[in-house]
C-alpha cells in the first residue's frame, strides 16, 4: 500500500505540472481527492491492514494528501493570475481613442424663457417661492378675496379633487403662504405649473406655467410696479420696448391693470404678429388687496405692495414668434432642436 501511495503521488504531481487551465486542474482534483478518487480509494482499504502498520501508513497518505493540495493550490493561483493579466491585456485602455460621441441636449424653449425672466429679476433683489400645485381652496380662492359665488371656483374653470382641494389655477397660493409665514419686507417670485379647465387650441392648454411677483414693504406705489414692469420688459424684449397698463378687474389687486408691450416684431408700428395693433397684451398687474394682506396677517394700514402675473408660454411664443402654444408640449425633435 505504500507503493500504490507512492505512485499515486508521483503520478498526481506530473499531471498537475502539465495543467493548462481551470477546468482541467478541477477534474485532477477529483481524480485523486474526489469521494471516487484514487487515494480515497486506498484509504477505504486501510482496514485490511495491521494494528502496527495501520497509522504508519495513514500518516504517509495524509502527507500525501496534503502534499497533493498545496500543489493543486499553487497552480490554481498560477494560473488565476495568468487569466488575470490576458484579461487585462485584452480590457486595456488606450486613452488616445476618441470616445463614443453621446448626443447632448438642449434647454427646452419654455425653460430658456423661464430662466432669463428668473435672471432678470434675481438681478432686481427678488427670491424665487415655490408651493404645492394640488392646493387647498383657501389659498387658491378665500385668501385671494375671491368669494364663494365667484365664477373662478365653477368646475368648468377650476379642476377640483374635492369641495376643499384644486389644482391650482394660478401661482398666487403661494404669494399667500410666503407672507403667512413672513413679515414684509417681502420681494419674490414664484414661477410654476397651473391648471385651468380649457379646451386645447393654438393659444390655450389646460396645463400651463405663470411667473407671478409680489413685493409687500412700508410706501409701495404704482409707480414701483411701473417701473419694475418697465425693466423686465427692456430686459426681455429690448431696450426700445415700451409698456401700456390698461385698467382691468382682478379680485386680489386693486386697483389693477393689463399689461401691455410694444410689439417686439414691428416696434409698436403695427403687424402680424400684434395683428396691427402695435401692442401685445403679456400679464396681469396691481396693486395688493387690502383684504388680502389682512388675509395673511398683515396691517394694510401700514403695509401696501403690490403683484403681477406672467404667462410663460405667451411671452415665449413672443420671444420666438411661435404662433401654436401646442409646439411646446409635443416634443416633435425638429422644433425643439431650433432654440
Amino acid at each position: 500500500m505504500r507503493e500504490q501511495l507512492q505512485r499515486i503521488a508521483g503520478e498526481a504531481m506530473a499531471m498537475i505540472n502539465e495543467v493548462q487551465d481551470m477546468k482541467a486542474l478541477e477534474e485532477l482534483r477529483v481524480l485523486f481527492l474526489g469521494k471516487k478518487g484514487k487515494l480515497t480509494g486506498i484509504l477505504k482499504g486501510m482496514g485490511a491492514l495491521s494494528a502496527e502498520e495501520r497509522p504508519v501508513v495513514g500518516q504517509i497518505a495524509n502527507d500525501v494528501r496534503n502534499k497533493l493540495e498545496d500543489e493543486i493550490s499553487r497552480i490554481k493561483g498560477k494560473l488565476a493570475r495568468k487569466i488575470r493579466e490576458e484579461k487585462m491585456k485584452r480590457e486595456t485602455l488606450d486613452v488616445s481613442i476618441p470616445g463614443t460621441v453621446i448626443p447632448r441636449g438642449r434647454k427646452h424653449p419654455l425653460t430658456l424663457v423661464l430662466d432669463e425672466m428668473k435672471e432678470v429679476f434675481l438681478g432686481m433683489g427678488y427670491d424665487i417661492a415655490e408651493g404645492p400645485e394640488v392646493e387647498l381652496d383657501y389659498y387658491n380662492f378665500e385668501a385671494l378675496n375671491i368669494p364663494k359665488n365667484h365664477p373662478a371656483r365653477d368646475e368648468q374653470d377650476s379642476f377640483y379633487i374635492n369641495d376643499k382641494v384644486v389644482l391650482r389655477s394660478q401661482t398666487s397660493p403661494v404669494q399667500v403662504r410666503v407672507m403667512e409665514q413672513k413679515k414684509p419686507p417681502i420681494k419674490i417670485i414664484c414661477p410654476g405649473r397651473v391648471y385651468r379647465s380649457d379646451a386645447v387650441d393654438a393659444t390655450h392648454s389646460p396645463v400651463f406655467n405663470q411667473i407671478e411677483g409680489l413685493v409687500v414693504d412700508k410706501g409701495i406705489t404704482m409707480g414701483d410696479l411701473i417701473g419694475t414692469l418697465q425693466i423686465f420688459a427692456k430686459s426681455l424684449f429690448g431696450e426700445n420696448t415700451k409698456i401700456r397698463l390698461r385698467p382691468h378687474h382682478f379680485q386680489f389687486t386693486e386697483p389693477s391693470a393689463e399689461v401691455d408691450v410694444s410689439c417686439w416684431a414691428c416696434g409698436g408700428k403695427g403687424c402680424r404678429v400684434c395683428k396691427n395693433e402695435g401692442w401685445i397684451e403679456i400679464l396681469g398687474a396691481g396693486m395688493v388687496h387690502p383684504k388680502v394682506l389682512e388675509n395673511c396677517g398683515i396691517d394694510p394700514k401700514i403695509y401696501n405692495g403690490f403683484a403681477f402675473g406672467i404667462g410663460l408660454e405667451r411671452t415665449a411664443m413672443g420671444r420666438f414668434n411661435i404662433d401654436d402654444l401646442r409646439l411646446f408640449y409635443e416634443n416633435d425633435m425638429r422644433f425643439l432642436k431650433q432654440f
